[in-house]
């Protein structure tokens, strides 16, 4: 059996404490509208959002929902090629008496699917890309993610540090879109 580091103690005594939390009116209300951050309805949103702007002919809606929806798709494709190959028990199991398991492996189950968070991952590559054609609007999509990351750790659905690897796969998401942006568009331009 691994020996857990101290960075992961630390990881789960924090989801432990905060997880009496789960059972509050307050965390459940917030727990379900974070799941607007869930993969179909937040496909939806930047699908719907892309073809709003076709349908109303503005080029700046367009484009944030086509960045939106691209950053979300690549989110959630590599959230899930890291959740296919690490194996952590999700912080409600260990409340409910479970024991805490981290290690390599495959296991399909959702109680094993902690790392990374893809609520997290899908809200901040989704936030950036709209940032990116909205920057006025940049802190509130920020803290719309910042606040679907955060509410993870007392729902006990996520470690602190499943929250932070989300939050960076959902960064590197975004940016890679943008940056493949930029080369399309360029190629574009003529010689």
């Amino acid at each position: 059996m691994r020996k857990h580091s101290r960075a992961e103690k630390a990881d789960v005594a924090v989801a432990q404490a905060a997880a009496p939390a789960r059972d509050n009116p307050a965390v459940r209300a917030l727990g379900w509208a974070s799941d607007i951050a869930d993969q179909p309805p937040l496909i939806t949103l930047c699908a719907a959002t892309f073809a709003a702007g076709l349908i109303l002919r503005d080029g700046r809606m367009a484009r944030a929902g086509g960045r939106m929806l691209a950053a979300e798709l690549l989110a959630t494709k590599l959230k899930s090629l890291i959740k296919d190959r690490i194996d952590r028990t999700r912080p409600y199991v260990v409340a409910n008496g479970g024991r805490y398991r981290a290690r390599k492996g495959n296991d399909p189950h959702s109680a094993m699917t902690s790392f990374p968070s893809g609520h997290t991952a899908g809200a901040v590559a989704v936030a950036r890309a709209y940032a990116r054609e909205y920057p006025e609007h940049a802190r509130a999509a920020y803290a719309g993610a910042a606040a679907v990351g955060a509410i993870q750790i007392p729902r006990s659905k996520h470690y602190p540090a499943d929250v932070v690897a989300g939050a960076i796969v959902g960064l590197i998401a975004e940016k890679t879109v943008h940056l493949g942006e930029g080369l399309i568009q360029r190629a574009l331009e003529p010689a």
